[in-house]
């Protein structure tokens, strides 16, 4: 299926399952890897045939960002930087400026071998903000992060989305729930749908409701419905569920971006 996406400055939440072509389509616009068809184009400019037209305004991090385990992080990102060539009497000050961002300053000068799985994907985070890009492309960035450091990350990407385009693939709706001004939903290498979070969600909108079911009764309604949350309580569960009618004794709920990511990805592509 063939499709068209525009992105414009701001942050794009890119959803998706397991093998819906997230990241080989970042890996395409990072000019990674090459599409079989198709152009990719920047203010006019075809990217795949010129490259070095995104690259020296791009930031990235990887799915499967790797480090350096002997270079402590102030070595590890001036080499990165030399790789960008980036550089001048200021290169320090950006570098403690970015080790702030992402809360590692009291860790910098440890070997990056050292880090946790949390810290290490921070110091991506820090890498791909190195030469002041103009788009930023991060892939499962959250991935590993604690609720307090996905919180920082998300007012610091925030910060630069006035004047930057930002592409956000996770797993973690809420991340994506948070922070992005359009959300697109990716299946099976195909596009489901693009939109701001309130033109996705009105696709479910009506179709998400709430019961209380007797415990017994939980096994047989799940075969029935696509139930996105339960909670027990003693002798009854609440259920959050996604159907195209209402069930007796439901009531409809608000939808979510959780609810539209489900119900698309379910009953499309």
């Amino acid at each position: 299926m063939d499709y068209s996406v525009t992105i414009e400055n701001g942050i794009l939440g890119l959803l998706g399952p397991n093998g819906a072509g997230k990241s080989t389509l970042m890996k395409i616009i990072a000019t990674i890897s090459q599409p079989t068809t198709g152009t990719i184009e920047l203010d006019g400019h075809d990217i795949l045939k010129d490259p070095d037209y995104i690259r020296k305004i791009l930031g990235y991090l990887p799915q499967d960002f790797g480090v350096y385990a002997n270079l402590n992080a102030y070595e590890f990102l001036e080499y990165i930087a030399a790789m960008k060539g980036v550089g001048g009497p200021n290169l320090r000050q950006r570098v403690e400026a970015l080790l702030e961002g992402v809360n590692l300053t009291d860790s910098a000068k440890l070997p990056i071998g050292t880090y946790s799985g949390g810290m290490k994907q921070r110091i991506g985070i820090a890498q791909a903000l190195l030469n002041d890009p103009k788009i930023l492309i991060f892939d499962e960035p959250t991935v590993g992060l604690d609720p307090e450091e996905r919180m920082r990350f998300r007012n610091l990407i925030s910060d630069l989305a006035e004047n930057c385009i930002i592409i956000l693939s996770s797993h973690i709706v809420s991340d994506i729930e948070t922070i992005a001004d359009e959300v697109a939903i990716m299946k099976s290498g195909t596009l489901l749908t693009k939109g701001t979070q309130a033109e996705v969600i009105k696709q479910v909108q009506g179709k998400v409701f709430e019961i209380y079911l007797d415990n017994a009764d939980l096994t047989d309604f799940k075969a029935k419905h696509m139930v996105v949350n339960t909670t027990r309580q003693k002798d009854t569960v609440w259920v959050r569920f996604i159907s195209e009618n209402p069930v007796k004794g439901s009531t409809e709920a608000l939808a979510l971006l959780e609810d539209a990511y489900l119900y698309l990805t379910h009953n499309k592509g």
